[in-house]
């Protein structure tokens, strides 16, 4: 009997590991992106191909850009990521790599390349905080030039199938949704707690909306209920989620406001994948 006991406990315990392993829904929904403290590790232990490469600009400098390519027979959609006011850090990269594992080819460049010390970007940057004042000290039209620029390198790729969506978070989900905007219009934008563009510009969308939003983010959370109206006005897609006790940047921070923050990316993360297959097949 100690020896059916000691099996009877066993398979459950393995059962609750496997059901952790999938983002804790005991189904087999896509695995989890890592978060900031799990990224390096991630990254090393990835089988997918990834490079940093220099996407060329005419008159400017060529911007760093990493690319993950997926394990497929056939050609992919195209994820353009657009990352956080920190950077291109390893945790945006290793974001990059988990959209892969999904079939995407993503491309994530580094949007302050050539701002850095020596015409350096995100990497040549001495603290964190430096990072952000470069971020911050891009202007608009500069960043939508870059985006474009790194669109239509993406979009030429020959494992590609030239459809693009974009993807962004807080500084870069607020880029993520004006990309919603852009002309021709992407296959669609997913917005993780960015904040909403202004009417004038909710005007050009056209491009179906994805939004990610923490429960306890005011600051951006009272950006949603403007654009929704606009939005459904003209008859755009604009489909939100906000969630309960997560806070901002809870895709990055898992581990934080007491799994508020992991039940968020749970609930998220399936649902971007299913998002971005559907436009992007």
């Amino acid at each position: 009997m100690a020896g059916r006991s000691w099996i009877l406990l066993f398979v459950p315990l393995l059962l609750l590991s496997c059901a952790a392993h999938h983002g804790g829904t005991g189904t087999s929904g896509p695995a989890l992106p890592p978060s900031e403290t799990s990224a390096r590790a991630a990254l090393d232990a990835s089988p997918r191909h990834g490079e940093m490469v220099d996407v060329p600009r005419t008159g400017g400098t060529p911007i760093r850009t990493w690319v993950v390519y997926p394990e497929r027979s056939d050609k992919a959609g195209i994820v353009l990521l657009v990352h956080e006011i920190y950077g291109l850090s390893d945790w945006m990269r290793g974001v990059a790599d988990a959209l892969a594992a999904e079939g995407f080819i993503v491309v994530a460049p580094d949007l302050i390349s050539g701002m850095g010390p020596g015409g350096g970007g995100t990497d040549s940057v001495p603290s964190r905080d430096d990072v952000v004042q470069l971020v911050r000290n891009l202007t608009p039209e500069e960043t939508a030039a870059r985006l474009a620029d790194v669109r239509a390198w993406a979009q030429a790729l020959p494992a590609g199938n030239a459809k693009v969506a974009s993807m962004g978070f807080c500084w870069g989900g607020a880029r993520s949704f004006e990309f919603a905007a852009a002309e021709p219009a992407p296959q669609g934008a997913v917005v993780f707690y960015g904040t909403s563009p202004d009417s004038a510009r909710l005007a050009r969308v056209r491009a179906p909306v994805l939004g990610h939003y923490g429960g306890d983010d005011e600051r951006v959370n009272a950006t949603i209920a403007p654009a929704r109206d606009r939005l459904r006005a003209l008859g755009r897609s604009y489909d939100v989620h906000v969630y309960a006790g997560a806070g901002h940047g809870f895709l990055r921070a898992q581990d934080g406001r007491v799994g508020a923050n992991l039940r968020a990316t749970r609930a998220a993360w399936p649902r971007t994948i299913a998002f971005l297959k559907r436009q992007l097949r």
